[in-house]
């Protein structure tokens, strides 16, 4: 399978600024640490797609540094 794109929905980009003011909040840097780690999350879907295990209909991915999960669904075209 090969994953040629990957939209983030707008709610979904609303959640990753929150939590980017959240963790800005919390000390220097920890807010850009979060915003890069869970893109990186993100991008790693290009290769890991679909070995997610799924809930509520769709795959869910752990992020990796914070306690985020990332819900995804691949389609055909």
């Amino acid at each position: 399978m090969i994953i040629k794109d990957v939209v983030v929905l707008q709610d979904a980009e609303d959640d990753l600024v929150a939590g980017r003011t959240f963790y800005d909040q919390r000390g220097a840097g920890i807010g850009e640490y979060f915003w890069d780690s869970l893109i990186a999350d993100i991008r790693s879907l290009f290769v890991f797609a679909g070995i997610h295990s799924r809930r509520y209909g769709l795959y869910r991915m752990l992020a990796k540094r914070f306690p985020y999960a990332i819900y995804y669904d691949i389609k055909d075209d």
